[in-house]
């Protein structure tokens, strides 16, 4: 780069016929050009100026080395343009790993928003709860729910999402409504593998429920299937469950408590990301905000 920079100042210097108009153009003090220059010369072992006390000439060498510079910084700022144009319409294969009940009932809609806006960028997701490894495997960025494990993988937060509580009109109207957390522990609750209390915040009190029933299960998706199908109380996030609330198989209740809130990340092998990359995270996190 230092090269480029000094053969850009050579070509200025040239066409200026002066390094005093060169210095003006470039904002390069005068001192600093004739030192750059000399140090170009002493790099590639040829004389490329004639300097006298009025103005400067080409050597044959410098004429030869000139024309070649010329061409050669030309290419890099077609290159730079080209560059920035890339960068506002990124284009390619993105490779996402996504967490499955949180991308197909919230993120869809984003992504396809995404898509129209980015139509020079192609998709490929892959759907899983596992923690794909992101240097042997193919993936851009990963996308996950909960905390990051320590890891030496970059983690960009995009948003926090609080979980409510959420049961079916049926349900509270075979079963009753619970009035205070300590209530749950009569009902049946829709709790993930090896939950035993769910920690509720009122905002001036933390407490923690103790939850239990017939379904214990590791899969979002079917703990808002089995609350829609009356079979006992979920806590999750309003996204999640925002299709259900809007055509009321589900109802918000113990409406001033809500669950530890989850934290969404994107996950990427390196803080250097291409365009695609960049430009759908930043998406995400506006969105998601």
């Amino acid at each position: 780069m230092e090269l480029l920079n000094d053969m850009a100042l050579f070509v200025e210097v040239v066409k200026a016929r002066s390094f005093r108009r060169a210095s003006e153009a470039t904002k390069v003090p005068n001192s600093t050009l004739s030192r750059r220059i000399s140090l170009l010369e002493k790099a590639i072992g040829l004389r490329l100026l004639h300097r006298t006390t009025r103005r400067i000439e080409l050597t044959e060498a410098g004429q030869i080395y000139f024309e070649r510079c010329k061409r050669i910084v030309e290419e890099a700022r077609l290159a730079h343009e080209q560059l920035g144009e890339l960068l506002e319409q990124p284009s390619g294969f993105l490779r996402v790993s996504l967490p499955v009940d949180f991308a197909t009932t919230y993120l869809a809609p984003l992504i396809a928003e995404f898509a129209e806006q980015y139509p020079g960028i192609s998709f490929e997701f892959d759907l899983t709860p596992r923690l794909v490894d992101l240097v042997a495997e193919p993936f851009d960025v990963a996308i996950r729910m909960g905390e990051p494990e320590p890891s030496h993988m970059i983690a960009r937060p995009l948003a926090r999402l609080s979980p409510y509580l959420y049961a079916s009109p049926r349900y509270l109207e075979c079963n009753g409504e619970p009035n205070e957390p300590s209530d749950l522990a009569g009902h049946q609750c829709l709790c993930m593998l090896k939950a035993k209390v769910w920690t509720l915040d009122n905002g001036s009190e933390m407490v923690e429920a103790a939850v239990g029933g017939r379904f214990r299960l590791n899969n979002i998706g079917m703990i808002r299937r089995l609350a829609t199908l009356d079979m006992g109380i979920a806590m999750l996030p309003e996204q999640i469950v925002s299709d259900e609330l809007a055509d009321k198989r589900l109802q918000r209740i113990l409406p001033q408590w809500q669950g530890t809130p989850v934290s969404v990340f994107a996950i990427t092998e390196t803080r250097l990301l291409p365009a695609k990359t960049q430009r759908f995270i930043e998406f995400l996190k506006d969105r998601l905000k």
